[in-house]
Protein backbone atom coordinates (compact mmCIF):
# COMPACT_ATOMS: atom_id res chain seq x y z
CA UNK A 1 0.00 0.00 0.00
CA UNK A 2 2.91 2.34 0.71
CA UNK A 3 4.34 1.58 -2.73
CA UNK A 4 0.95 2.17 -4.32
CA UNK A 5 0.61 5.46 -2.41
CA UNK A 6 3.97 6.66 -3.80
CA UNK A 7 2.80 5.99 -7.37
CA UNK A 8 -0.53 7.73 -6.76
CA UNK A 9 1.22 10.78 -5.30
CA UNK A 10 3.42 11.06 -8.39
CA UNK A 11 0.50 10.59 -10.78
CA UNK A 12 -1.47 13.20 -8.81
CA UNK A 13 1.37 15.69 -9.22
CA UNK A 14 1.76 15.03 -12.95
CA UNK A 15 -1.93 14.81 -13.86
CA UNK A 16 -3.35 17.65 -11.77
CA UNK A 17 -0.50 20.16 -11.79
CA UNK A 18 0.59 19.19 -15.31
CA UNK A 19 4.21 19.30 -14.19
CA UNK A 20 7.01 16.79 -13.81
CA UNK A 21 9.49 19.28 -12.34
CA UNK A 22 11.92 17.50 -10.03
CA UNK A 23 10.99 14.05 -11.38
CA UNK A 24 13.69 11.95 -13.03
CA UNK A 25 12.63 10.36 -16.30
CA UNK A 26 15.66 8.06 -15.99
CA UNK A 27 14.37 6.60 -12.72
CA UNK A 28 10.86 6.19 -14.16
CA UNK A 29 12.24 4.35 -17.19
CA UNK A 30 14.19 2.03 -14.90
CA UNK A 31 11.07 1.29 -12.86
CA UNK A 32 9.12 0.55 -16.04
CA UNK A 33 11.83 -1.96 -16.96
CA UNK A 34 11.76 -3.41 -13.44
CA UNK A 35 8.02 -4.11 -13.59
CA UNK A 36 8.08 -5.31 -17.20
CA UNK A 37 10.69 -7.97 -16.40
CA UNK A 38 9.30 -8.90 -12.97
CA UNK A 39 5.66 -9.35 -13.92
CA UNK A 40 6.02 -11.50 -17.03
CA UNK A 41 4.41 -14.27 -14.99
CA UNK A 42 1.12 -12.40 -15.30
CA UNK A 43 0.66 -14.31 -18.57
CA UNK A 44 1.50 -17.74 -17.14
CA UNK A 45 0.75 -17.88 -13.39
CA UNK A 46 -2.44 -16.86 -11.59
CA UNK A 47 -2.02 -16.30 -7.85
CA UNK A 48 -5.06 -14.19 -6.95
CA UNK A 49 -7.23 -11.38 -8.32
CA UNK A 50 -5.56 -8.95 -5.90
CA UNK A 51 -2.08 -9.99 -7.08
CA UNK A 52 -3.00 -9.64 -10.75
CA UNK A 53 -4.69 -6.26 -10.25
CA UNK A 54 -1.67 -4.88 -8.37
CA UNK A 55 0.70 -6.06 -11.10
CA UNK A 56 -1.44 -4.39 -13.76
CA UNK A 57 -1.56 -1.16 -11.72
CA UNK A 58 2.22 -0.98 -11.34
CA UNK A 59 2.81 -1.85 -15.00
CA UNK A 60 0.24 0.64 -16.25
CA UNK A 61 1.26 3.45 -13.92
CA UNK A 62 5.00 3.14 -14.59
CA UNK A 63 4.59 3.26 -18.37
CA UNK A 64 1.99 6.04 -18.18
CA UNK A 65 4.39 8.19 -16.11
CA UNK A 66 7.11 7.68 -18.74
CA UNK A 67 4.59 8.61 -21.46
CA UNK A 68 3.53 11.76 -19.60
CA UNK A 69 7.12 12.98 -19.24
CA UNK A 70 8.13 12.09 -22.79
CA UNK A 71 5.00 12.80 -24.82
CA UNK A 72 2.41 14.94 -23.01
CA UNK A 73 2.49 18.33 -24.71
CA UNK A 74 2.27 20.30 -21.44
CA UNK A 75 3.96 18.02 -18.89
CA UNK A 76 7.08 17.43 -20.97
CA UNK A 77 7.85 21.17 -21.00
CA UNK A 78 8.59 21.05 -17.27
CA UNK A 79 11.03 18.15 -17.56
CA UNK A 80 14.55 19.27 -16.63
CA UNK A 81 16.56 17.34 -19.19
CA UNK A 82 19.73 19.32 -18.54
CA UNK A 83 19.81 18.31 -14.86
CA UNK A 84 18.55 14.73 -15.29
CA UNK A 85 21.76 13.47 -16.91
CA UNK A 86 22.49 10.32 -14.88
CA UNK A 87 23.55 7.61 -17.35
CA UNK A 88 20.98 5.09 -16.21
CA UNK A 89 21.82 2.54 -18.88
CA UNK A 90 25.10 1.97 -17.00
CA UNK A 91 23.00 0.44 -14.23
CA UNK A 92 21.18 -2.02 -16.49
CA UNK A 93 24.11 -4.09 -17.78
CA UNK A 94 25.77 -4.73 -14.38
CA UNK A 95 22.38 -5.81 -12.96
CA UNK A 96 21.87 -8.17 -15.89
CA UNK A 97 25.35 -9.67 -15.50
CA UNK A 98 24.82 -10.05 -11.75
CA UNK A 99 21.52 -11.85 -12.40
CA UNK A 100 23.31 -14.26 -14.74
CA UNK A 101 25.95 -14.95 -12.08
CA UNK A 102 23.86 -14.98 -8.88
CA UNK A 103 20.35 -16.45 -9.09
CA UNK A 104 18.24 -19.22 -7.60
CA UNK A 105 17.23 -21.00 -10.82
CA UNK A 106 18.64 -20.76 -14.32
CA UNK A 107 15.40 -20.15 -16.20
CA UNK A 108 14.40 -17.15 -18.30
CA UNK A 109 11.61 -16.13 -15.94
CA UNK A 110 13.79 -16.53 -12.85
CA UNK A 111 16.71 -14.63 -14.39
CA UNK A 112 14.44 -11.73 -15.39
CA UNK A 113 12.90 -11.67 -11.91
CA UNK A 114 16.37 -11.61 -10.31
CA UNK A 115 17.45 -8.86 -12.72
CA UNK A 116 14.42 -6.80 -11.69
CA UNK A 117 15.32 -7.18 -8.01
CA UNK A 118 18.87 -5.95 -8.59
CA UNK A 119 17.73 -3.11 -10.84
CA UNK A 120 15.06 -1.92 -8.41
CA UNK A 121 17.73 -1.64 -5.71
CA UNK A 122 19.53 1.10 -7.67
CA UNK A 123 16.72 2.57 -9.81
CA UNK A 124 16.25 5.51 -7.44
CA UNK A 125 19.81 6.79 -7.99
CA UNK A 126 18.99 9.13 -10.93
CA UNK A 127 16.13 10.62 -8.89
CA UNK A 128 18.32 11.23 -5.84
CA UNK A 129 21.05 12.79 -7.98
CA UNK A 130 18.50 15.08 -9.66
CA UNK A 131 17.14 16.22 -6.27
CA UNK A 132 20.67 16.99 -5.08
CA UNK A 133 21.37 19.03 -8.21
CA UNK A 134 18.17 21.06 -8.25
CA UNK A 135 17.84 21.28 -4.43
CA UNK A 136 14.35 22.72 -5.00
CA UNK A 137 12.13 19.84 -3.86
CA UNK A 138 8.39 20.44 -3.93
CA UNK A 139 6.12 18.79 -1.39
CA UNK A 140 4.64 16.09 -3.66
CA UNK A 141 8.02 15.02 -5.07
CA UNK A 142 9.41 14.77 -1.54
CA UNK A 143 6.45 12.68 -0.42
CA UNK A 144 6.81 10.43 -3.48
CA UNK A 145 10.46 9.64 -2.74
CA UNK A 146 9.76 9.20 0.98
CA UNK A 147 6.92 6.72 0.38
CA UNK A 148 9.03 4.85 -2.17
CA UNK A 149 11.80 4.44 0.39
CA UNK A 150 9.40 3.63 3.22
CA UNK A 151 7.85 0.79 1.23
CA UNK A 152 11.17 -1.05 1.01
CA UNK A 153 11.99 -0.30 4.66
CA UNK A 154 8.67 -1.88 5.69
CA UNK A 155 9.55 -4.95 3.60
CA UNK A 156 12.69 -5.41 5.71
CA UNK A 157 10.58 -5.46 8.89
CA UNK A 158 8.33 -8.03 7.21
CA UNK A 159 11.33 -10.22 6.31
CA UNK A 160 12.64 -10.10 9.88
CA UNK A 161 9.24 -11.12 11.23
CA UNK A 162 8.87 -13.97 8.72
CA UNK A 163 12.41 -15.21 9.37
CA UNK A 164 11.51 -15.85 13.00
CA UNK A 165 7.97 -17.15 12.40
CA UNK A 166 8.30 -19.24 9.22
CA UNK A 167 10.51 -22.25 8.68
CA UNK A 168 13.08 -22.09 5.86
CA UNK A 169 12.34 -18.44 5.08
CA UNK A 170 15.70 -17.46 3.60
CA UNK A 171 15.95 -15.28 0.48
CA UNK A 172 19.45 -13.80 0.34
CA UNK A 173 19.08 -12.14 -3.07
CA UNK A 174 15.96 -10.22 -2.07
CA UNK A 175 17.32 -9.39 1.37
CA UNK A 176 20.65 -7.98 0.23
CA UNK A 177 19.12 -6.02 -2.67
CA UNK A 178 16.45 -4.63 -0.34
CA UNK A 179 19.06 -3.59 2.21
CA UNK A 180 21.13 -1.81 -0.46
CA UNK A 181 18.01 -0.05 -1.71
CA UNK A 182 17.06 1.12 1.79
CA UNK A 183 20.59 2.37 2.52
CA UNK A 184 20.47 4.53 -0.61
CA UNK A 185 17.51 6.36 0.93
CA UNK A 186 19.22 6.91 4.31
CA UNK A 187 20.54 10.38 3.47
CA UNK A 188 17.19 11.45 2.02
CA UNK A 189 15.31 10.14 5.08
CA UNK A 190 17.55 12.16 7.37
CA UNK A 191 16.91 15.46 5.58
CA UNK A 192 13.21 14.64 5.10
CA UNK A 193 12.69 14.20 8.86
CA UNK A 194 14.85 17.24 9.63
CA UNK A 195 12.67 19.41 7.36
CA UNK A 196 9.52 17.94 8.90
CA UNK A 197 10.78 18.46 12.47
CA UNK A 198 11.86 22.05 11.84
CA UNK A 199 8.90 22.82 9.54
CA UNK A 200 11.14 24.06 6.72
CA UNK A 201 11.31 23.29 3.01
CA UNK A 202 13.09 20.04 2.15
CA UNK A 203 16.52 20.56 0.61
CA UNK A 204 19.33 18.11 -0.04
CA UNK A 205 22.98 19.20 0.17
CA UNK A 206 24.65 19.67 -3.20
Amino acid sequence: MTHLASVLVLLLKIHTIKSCAGVSLKTQELYALVFATRYLDIFTDFISVYNTVMKLIFLGSSFSIVWYIRRHKIVRRSYDKEQDTFRHYFLVLPCLLLALLIHEKFTVKELLWTFSIYLEAVAILPQLVLLQRTRNIDNLTGQYVFLLGAYRSLYILNWIYRYFTERHFVHWITWIAGLVQTLLYADFFYYYFESWKNNVKLQLPA
